[in-house]
């Protein structure tokens, strides 16, 4: 999907509505292909991220786990490693380094 939208569950502190929302607003943007969308499209693109956002909140707070909360930091180094190992990838790619 997109590499944009981030895991929110069983963080501490807990996930934002802000960090939903944002969630929500990079999903509608890349389902509707469009990062701004026109005057006309403007309040179904509002309407599609406000009611994402609220399903994505309600299926949050109902989501349990016997799994300790995970570090925004931590995850955040991961996140750094994993898009390291990408480019190192694609730069064997291009240059054909084995």
């Amino acid at each position: 999907m997109c590499r944009n939208i981030r895991c929110l569950h069983n963080f501490e502190p807990p996930t934002t509505d802000d960090e939903v929302r944002e969630a929500a607003l990079q999903f509608v943007r890349k389902v509707s292909g469009s990062t701004r969308p026109s005057r006309a499209n403007t309040p179904a693109f509002e309407q599609a991220i406000d009611e994402i956002a609220a399903a994505t909140r309600t299926m949050l707070d109902q989501l349990v786990t016997n799994a300790p909360p995970k570090s925004r930091e931590q995850e955040a180094i991961k996140g750094r490693q994993r898009h390291e190992k990408r480019m190192e990838r694609e730069v064997r790619l291009r240059t054909g380094s084995a």
